[in-house]
């Protein structure tokens, strides 16, 4: 099997490293991920089926991905507790919250010394009480964890590990970002970056974001972001990555989240930011996602696992953006046979809002200070704010008003 496996890998790249000389022929393709004309759709409709053939064997041997949740550590004993707490599992956030909320404050400070693993994952819980808890069980787990600062609303250390830390007073924002990365982004490389490169980072790139909406609000804004890796991300680019399973499972732990976010303050409105493979994950969760959630933005993704905006069955706001210089244009925008994730949010044709991305020089620095995809992004979490990204691409922060009209 790992034989095969290999053999798909090798074609899949094979098929990719010829695209760009395939394209050539029938024009350039633009910043928004589009081929040139109907040749451009011809070259993505070929390749997704190469690449749908070669690993249909390997597929069918080797099972793709799934992530289901595991249990939170110490869920046992909890669920025994003689005081009925709450089951993360059945219970809605709403309820926790209140749970929660009728105990006095020593009781729950008891919570996080006998629970940690509970309570640190626990949707609805107050985030003061989830610190505390994921504080104990990163000291518990050693280094590198216990020398990790900050404030973490999730931490399991399990299988490739799940973290998300909070930017900002999550206990009284008014504007709440949730960036969610995509392929190779693993626990231990949470806030080193993929391959020790820190603007890789999704804790990085989450503070990059704050202190940019910090400084593209107006006086007085509450934001808070949070870089959530709660879900196990495909571990390159391959077949896991062109498949929706991970994607589905992150999609499920995403809506969670969210849930649980309301749960705490239902005042706040909420933007989901979805990175590469981050954007498939942030799609699939479209539809469930609550009224709070105004504003979904996608950027360097090879698909949300649906062909328009219309399908994602949101009232939000989707926008997208893609850098001229990011080899995700040449990942062809359609699904077969399981294989690829609909059409690319940038095409015209997907109806999405565009931000400027032109001085982005690859994949992984739409984040990145200085660059005017982060000063557009950042003027989407603080939309009252009324300034604008840096030079021309501010005028290319565009939205058609139809986008939005949900069936």
């Amino acid at each position: 099997m790992a034989v095969v496996n290999d053999l798909a890998k090798r074609r899949w790249h094979r098929v990719n490293a010829l695209t760009p000389d395939i394209s050539a022929g029938s024009g350039p393709m633009s910043a928004s991920g589009r081929g040139g004309g109907r040749g451009g759709k011809l070259v993505a409709v070929l390749t997704a089926l190469a690449i749908a053939l070669t690993t249909v064997v390997s597929t069918r041997l080797v099972p793709a991905g799934t992530a289901r949740s595991a249990p939170p550590v110490g869920i046992g004993a909890w669920l025994s507790d003689s005081r009925n707490l709450p089951d993360p599992a059945r219970t809605d956030p709403d309820a926790v919250a209140s749970f929660l909320a009728a105990m006095d404050p020593a009781e729950r400070r008891e919570l996080v010394v006998r629970y940690p693993g509970v309570v640190g994952a626990l949707n609805g819980a107050p985030p003061e009480l989830r610190y505390l808890a994921n504080r104990s069980a990163m000291t518990l787990a050693g280094a590198p964890y216990q020398d990790w600062a900050g404030n973490f609303l999730l931490f399991d250390q399990r299988g490739s590990g799940r973290v998300a830390q909070v930017f900002g007073d999550l206990s009284t924002a008014d504007r709440i970002a949730v960036l969610v990365p995509g392929v190779g982004n693993r626990g231990d490389n949470f806030l080193t970056g993929l391959g020790g490169r820190s603007y890789r980072s999704p804790a990085v790139q989450a503070a990059d974001l704050y202190r940019a909406a910090v400084r593209h609000g107006r006086s007085g804004d509450r934001v808070a972001v949070i870089a959530w890796l709660g879900y196990d991300a495909p571990g390159g680019v391959g077949i896991a990555a062109a498949r929706r399973d991970l994607a589905q499972a992150g999609a499920n732990e995403l809506e969670q989240l969210v849930a649980g976010l309301t749960a705490i303050r239902p005042q706040a409105t909420i933007m989901l930011l979805g990175h590469s493979y981050g954007g498939v994950v942030v799609g699939l969760a479209a539809s469930r996602l609550p009224w709070q959630v105004t504003d979904i933005a996608v950027f360097g993704s090879p698909g949300m696992g649906v062909d328009s905006v219309r399908e994602l069955g949101t009232t939000a706001r989707v926008w997208a953006g893609q850098s001229g210089g990011d080899w995700i244009r040449w990942v062809p925008g359609v699904r077969l046979f399981g294989i690829g994730h609909g059409t690319k949010p940038t095409d015209p044709d997907f109806g999405a809002c565009t931000f400027g991305t032109v001085d982005v020089p690859d994949h992984d620095h739409y984040l990145s200070p200085g660059t005017d995809s982060l000063a557009n992004l950042a003027r989407i979490v603080t939309p009252g704010s009324g300034k604008a990204g840096s030079g021309a691409s501010a005028a290319r922060l565009r939205c058609a008003s139809s986008h939005a009209e949900v069936p």
